[in-house]
């Protein structure tokens, strides 16, 4: 833990130095910063994702520098110093979680789940869905009010009902499809996606992850296609569509 401490510390006196003497840290403000840590932020997705702990540990590297670097920004603004955010975070964990520093009793994780909504209630929060970030990826964001709204006691009983609800949403956007209307199209579309995620939350699958590895494994695949067209002396472009088919059932049988 000292090691630790004298390690966070040289990073805040680094902060500072090229805050005073670096010409690019001293332009920078918390709006030129964003789209950087919102960057930072999917790169330690992308390596959680493909758990490479040795990009895991970078990446946490660079998001913890952003971090001393808004708080930097804060302290030149008299807005709120370093230690006023660790003082923060420390009282709000202890403050939520009197299972560990007070006497209340739990019995599993859900309860600990819904005794932090309560207390963000307590705190001043007028619904169950507060705190949802406006900027959230939509499948994240929808898996994140699932998860909120279940706290309320606003959830399915059984899985199966789930799946229910999954192939009656898509039976309505057949119906939709049916009757060409592109407005109940739109809706009834996301409402399949609402249940699907809702579906994958039941399953205990993070749908952001599932999907990101379907991404990487189309990606696979289909470069490993126009590699092999390559090396046939062709393009995807020359080939059909059954062409590329047989191609893509032998990458995938072969990566198997």
């Amino acid at each position: 833990m000292e090691k630790t401490g004298r390690s966070f510390l040289q990073l805040v006196q680094i902060m500072d130095e090229l805050r005073e003497k670096c010409p690019w840290d001293k332009k920078q403000t918390i709006a030129s910063l964003r789209s950087l840590t919102i960057e930072e932020m999917y790169e330690l997705a992308d390596a959680i994702t493909r758990e490479d702990w040795q990009n895991i540990k970078e990446e946490l590297g660079d998001l913890l520098l952003h971090i001393v670097f808004y708080a930097k920004i804060g302290t030149e603004k008299n807005a709120f110093t370093l230690d006023e955010v660790l003082q923060n975070i420390c009282e709000k964990l202890i403050l939520r979680h009197p299972h560990i520093y007070g006497d209340l009793l739990v019995n599993n994780e859900e309860d600990v789940k819904k005794n932090w909504e309560k207390i963000k209630r307590d705190e001043g929060k007028t619904s169950a869905l507060d705190g949802v970030p406006v900027g959230l990826p939509a499948m994240v964001k929808a898996y994140r009010i699932q998860d909120k709204a279940k706290q309320t006691g606003f959830e399915w009983k059984e899985t199966e009902d789930v799946f229910e609800k999954v192939k009656e949403e898509i039976n309505e956007l057949q119906e939709a499809i049916a009757h060409k209307n592109q407005p109940a199209i739109e809706e009834e579309l996301g409402d399949v996606l609402f249940s699907l995620v809702n579906y994958a939350r039941f399953l205990h699958v993070d749908p952001e992850n599932a999907l990101e590895k379907i991404n990487r494994k189309f990606i696979f695949r289909f470069q490993a296609m126009e590699k092999m067209a390559a090396e046939n002396g062709t393009s995807l472009h020359a080939l059909s569509l059954e062409e590329m088919d047989v191609m893509w059932n032998t990458i995938k049988n072969n990566s198997r």
